[in-house]
């Protein structure tokens, strides 16, 4: 890329505090420095994320790879990673304006972009070490709901974390049926997507610094985690099922079972914005009834 992006504008909607939009040589640019809240990935970050954008060009609408720096720790240099703008609206703001028919649209479109992902096979479930995606173990209570919820009981509230104890372990009893491992975003929220107003395609797929190989019906539960509108949902069902050749009846069961990793993660952070307070009340709900379709009052 000609030039390094002298000016940068926080991006809309994200809570990173990584994300920028820059301009380089009278283009629009997005640029992500891979600071603190990134430190725990090491400093191979940028290039993995931009191995799985390689990854997935051409299967699913990512932008474009425009620079890529390896952090430098010792030097006290962060990590970068420059792409494309892409074109569209994000989706977090398209669906309050929804019709019903537009809902249905818009659900095939993400069924289908669901079972693209479903699609791209993984040897085994792990996590990225590198630039060649090779896949290494994640520590063992990444996989073990339990014993994730312990970890992190005592920054939840203490009725909410005593309720989840039976639900997580009948959750994990469901994951432990499933064998077969793809990619899986791990943020696939409205978000992270973007949307053509008028046609309903979906014209991005952002942030993937939490990809990984996994649950083949982890992405479904992110997505449809708070976005329960009866229409969108069986929309994005239909067009998953028929996309993939293989669905349990019990898909959603498991899919938000997967997403209770997440879910717990979120609810346990100790700031307060929107995601965070969502998933508290959301795990509150859950704790309070047994029932992973629970929903926040």
């Amino acid at each position: 890329m000609d030039g390094f992006p002298t000016s940068l504008q926080p991006l809309p909607g994200g809570f990173s505090g990584e994300t920028f939009l820059a301009d380089s040589a009278g283009e629009q640019v997005v640029v992500r420095i891979y600071g603190p809240r990134s430190a725990w990935r090491g400093p191979l970050a940028p290039e993995v994320d931009a191995a799985v954008l390689e990854l997935v060009r051409g299967v699913l609408p990512v932008p474009a790879v425009l620079e890529v720096r390896r952090g430098e720790p010792d030097a006290d240099l962060p990590g970068l990673l420059v792409t494309s703008l892409l074109p569209g609206e994000r989706l977090d703001l398209a669906i309050p304006t929804l019709t019903p028919d537009g809902q249905r649209r818009l659900g095939a479109n993400l069924g289908t972009l669901l079972g693209r992902l479903g699609h791209m096979v993984q040897p085994r479930a792990g996590l990225f070490a590198d630039q060649s995606l090779r896949i290494v173990e994640p520590p063992p209570v990444w996989r073990d709901l339990p014993a994730w919820l312990e970890e992190h009981a005592d920054k939840l509230d203490r009725d909410t974390a005593e309720g989840l104890r039976p639900v997580v372990e009948a959750a994990q009893d469901l994951l432990d049926e499933d064998r077969r491992a793809c990619l899986v975003h791990a943020d696939l929220n409205p978000k992270n997507l973007l949307v053509d107003p008028e046609t309903l395609e979906i014209t991005g797929v952002l942030d993937w610094e939490f990809a990984h190989a996994g649950s083949p019906w982890g992405d479904l539960g992110n997505l449809l985690r708070f976005d329960r509108e009866p229409v969108l949902a069986e929309a994005v069902l239909a067009a998953f099922r028929a996309f993939m050749p293989t669905v349990p009846d019990d898909v959603l069961d498991r899919a938000r079972s997967a997403d209770l990793f997440a879910l717990v993660e979120l609810a346990a952070r100790e700031e307060d914005h929107e995601p965070v307070v969502r998933s508290r009340e959301l795990l509150a709900a859950v704790a309070r009834t047994g029932d992973l379709h629970a929903v926040a009052p």
